[in-house]
């Protein structure tokens, strides 16, 4: 396997290697500096992995993968626990959408619940979804968690499976290089697994005040649980419902959509390619013979004959993906673009008539709520896929017609 791709990273008091799959994209100074933080801790290693998408992030740096011995970082993982992507390809084609594709997009919005509050929620939880989390066991699931944390809400569960978000979460309707009509949508475990996260990585920065250090932590955002300990145990339990309740919420929003194309469209079947990938977790793995805990924050597993998917932004192309099991990656390959705006700076500097330009050709919401989410507001998606070649294999390309966002 040809290494050729990745370069070794500045790391600078610390013997921990970064390699990154960066070559033609930026790589900003402050997300460097989190990732040289990430490195100097003594259980991470053998090295870090650092994808073309990778950009600042809240503790840990987005787009990137950090393997750990004996130990888990909370923030590494963040709070949008179990965020990922799904998609599923149609017998449809080009041809069998209307010409009015808005009406199309207001269906799914009306069918769907978006955007965050309470306004995103169910006001009734439609009986197929009510009956997937009776059959899921994840609210007695939770219960249990909740019992020996009573910090941890349970109260909406059952308000948001099913339902979008805010933020980069976002539903389209695609066509690929043959005009084969996709499904892709991209969201997480909610208000729920944000409660989950932001409990853990608290709890996380009370024990890091009752440890004895032998080393120098340069990042509170780092502080950690030790394998052994209690509440190690319950984190890796709570995560573990965090990801299993994403995964529902994606297949729930699947289904909703697919009901509402069944109304409005020619009567269409599924075909087999389908995809359903995490890119915010946690799981224990084996790499080079070595049991580690392998946490992704805003990186998606490609080992070999993997599918994922890595999707641009509101107006770019987006990929389906086979991985090609690359050892130095972990197995490992980007989520996405990856931003080069904060939000605050691309509300600052992206007009809405460069966003408008810019979604001209996606049936899409062109108001000022969504300048942080304009295209300009992140990285060349084509820039990105091609410092990945080793990575993973491009078998779809996906262009979106119709894309609703929270």
């Amino acid at each position: 396997m040809s290494t050729e791709h990745y370069e070794l990273l500045h790391a600078e008091g610390t013997t921990t290697p970064i390699k990154g799959w960066v070559h033609g994209v930026p790589l900003e100074e402050q997300a460097h500096r989190q990732l040289q933080n990430m490195a100097a801790l003594p259980f991470v290693g053998p090295w870090i992995a650092v994808m073309p998408d990778v950009h600042l992030g809240k503790g840990a740096t987005v787009g990137s993968v950090v393997p750990t011995r004996g130990a888990i970082i909370p923030a590494a993982v963040g709070v949008d626990i179990g965020c990922g992507m799904a998609a599923v390809r149609t017998t449809l084609r080009a041809k069998d959408l209307p010409d009015n594709l808005a009406q199309l997009r207001s269906s799914i919005e009306r069918g769907v619940p978006v955007g965050n509050g309470p306004g995103g929620d169910h006001r009734r939880m439609p009986d197929s979804i009510e009956t997937r989390l009776t059959q899921s066991g994840l609210v007695q699931q939770l219960e249990a968690i909740k019992a020996r944390h009573r910090k941890i809400r349970t109260d909406k569960v059952d308000r948001q499976i099913g339902t979008l978000g805010g933020g980069n979460h976002f539903i389209e309707i695609c066509l690929d290089e043959s005009d084969a009509v996709w499904v892709m949508l991209h969201s997480g475990s909610r208000g729920t697994g944000n409660m989950i996260g932001t409990y853990f990585i608290e709890r996380a920065r009370e024990e890091l005040a009752r440890r004895v250090l032998g080393f120098h932590l340069p990042d509170k955002d780092l502080a950690f649980f030790m394998e052994g300990e209690p509440l190690f145990d319950d984190y890796v339990e709570a995560v573990s419902w965090a990801q299993d309740y994403a995964r529902h919420n994606r297949e729930a929003m699947m289904s909703r959509v697919l009901h509402e194309m069944r109304h409005r469209l020619p009567s269409f079947q599924l075909e087999k390619m389908a995809v359903n990938c995490h890119h915010n977790y946690v799981q224990r793995e084996t790499h080079y013979g070595e049991s580690l805990l392998v946490t992704r924050k805003g990186a998606v597993s490609a080992r070999e004959g993997e599918l994922g998917i890595i999707p641009g932004s509101m107006g770019t192309c987006s990929y389906i993906v086979r991985g090609k099991g690359n050892p130095d990656s972990f197995h490992s390959c980007s989520h996405g673009a990856g931003r080069v705006m904060s939000r605050t700076a691309a509300r600052q500097n992206i007009t809405l008539k460069q966003h408008r330009e810019a979604t001209a050709h996606v049936e899409c919401r062109k108001d000022a709520s969504v300048i942080d989410e304009s295209p300009a507001a992140y990285k060349s998606i084509d820039a990105v896929m091609a410092a990945q070649t080793d990575l993973v294999e491009v078998l779809h390309t996906l262009r979106q017609v119709v894309c609703v966002k929270g």
